[in-house]
């Protein structure tokens, strides 16, 4: 038995799905895959090609090791379990990717995902989307960071061909058809972006500055200078993203390349989470006439997305390697630099 989740790539709407507003993800083609089996003992064995192995039993209180550590996830998954089931059969299990780790493209959530729904149909229970958001956001809470759930909806429910127009509160998931004639490139800044370990508390931060600027300005209370500037990122993201649906329905490919641009200049000198090099990136994508660009994920590190037609995309990804890359001896083409194609979900498969 296996399970394959993907990763994904947020097209627009950054640090605003832990303050409910609407995001615009699609998944992307490289996976995370668990192949399982079933055994009668309580606990998980699990064999990581690039992690080695861990072991985590089903039952007793569960405390997270070491910041970093790949077993942590697993005892996520387990956790997140625990609000709504009660499971007994654990699985042997054997992990395999292609999805680049702390690069901002979901691989926590998506390993998170991947040994939920594992464990779940080893015990005889297949899991819904709606009931899978009810846990996987808070589960992974486990690991430290305290997002939103856009990751986990994207994962599951994404489908080929469509970005996913993704609503909270209440949970409302739209399928939205992305035009042949567009293509999306991720070129990776080579600094990773660890959201369990230095960066977790920046991450976080970030977080708390944006949710202590609405309670404060609902009590009628001055903003600091940290919390005015997230709550200006968070409402402008908030209009980019009604923005960009609307463009993409219309396949205006000039207003959504705008939008892009506009969010990364707000992460950059609103909510401050860029570095050098995502800047880099960018600059460099829309100097080579990109329609445009921007950090995606959390930041600190990870990639970049770059919009533009299909017709120009080899070129462009040819001057990123050129202009970012040649310079770097770190860099990998398959692991670093790749065209994403908005693909299907763990569960809409």
């Amino acid at each position: 038995m296996h399970v394959a989740v993907p990763g994904r790539v947020n097209l627009i709407g950054e640090h605003i799905d832990y303050h409910n507003m609407a995001v615009l993800p699609m998944a992307i083609q490289r996976r995370i895959r668990v192949d399982y089996n079933r055994i009668s003992e309580g606990v998980v064995k699990a064999q990581s090609e690039n992690y080695g192995s861990a072991e985590v039993s089903l039952t007793g209180e569960l405390q997270p090791t070491e910041a970093g550590a790949w077993s942590n996830y697993i005892k996520a998954a387990i956790e997140a379990i625990r609000v709504r089931w009660n499971i007994t059969q654990g699985i042997e299990a054997k992990v395999t990717s292609d999805l680049p780790a702390a690069a901002g493209l979901a691989s926590s959530s998506a390993l998170l995902t991947a040994f939920t729904i594992a464990l779940l149909r080893a015990n005889g229970i297949e899991p819904t989307v709606a009931e899978l958001m009810e846990v996987l956001p808070d589960g992974e809470q486990f690991v430290g960071t305290r997002g939103g759930g856009m990751d986990h909806a994207a994962v599951l429910a994404s489908r080929p061909g469509c970005a996913l127009m993704l609503e909270f509160a209440p949970l409302r998931l739209a399928n939205v058809p992305i035009p042949d004639t567009w293509r999306f490139i991720v070129a990776h800044s080579l600094r990773t972006a660890e959201k369990s370990g230095a960066t977790r508390e920046e991450f976080n931060s970030k977080r708390m500055a944006g949710q202590s600027a609405f309670e404060k300005l609902r009590a009628g209370e001055k903003l600091s200078d940290e919390e005015a500037r997230a709550f200006r990122h968070v409402e402008s993201e908030g209009q980019r993203v009604r923005e960009a649906v609307a463009a993409l329905l219309r396949a205006d490919k000039d207003t959504f390349g705008r939008l892009l641009c506009e969010s990364h200049r707000s992460l950059r000198d609103d909510l401050r989470v860029s570095c050098p090099e995502l800047d880099e990136l960018v600059e460099l994508a829309m100097k080579n006439k990109a329609l445009g660009a921007r950090l995606t994920g959390a930041g600190f590190g990870g990639c970049a997305i770059v919009f533009c037609e299909v017709g120009e995309s080899e070129r462009i990804a040819q001057a990123l390697s050129d202009g970012f890359y040649a310079k770097r001896s770190s860099f990998e083409r398959d692991k670093h630099l790749m065209f994403a194609e908005p693909s299907a979900g763990a569960l809409s498969v």
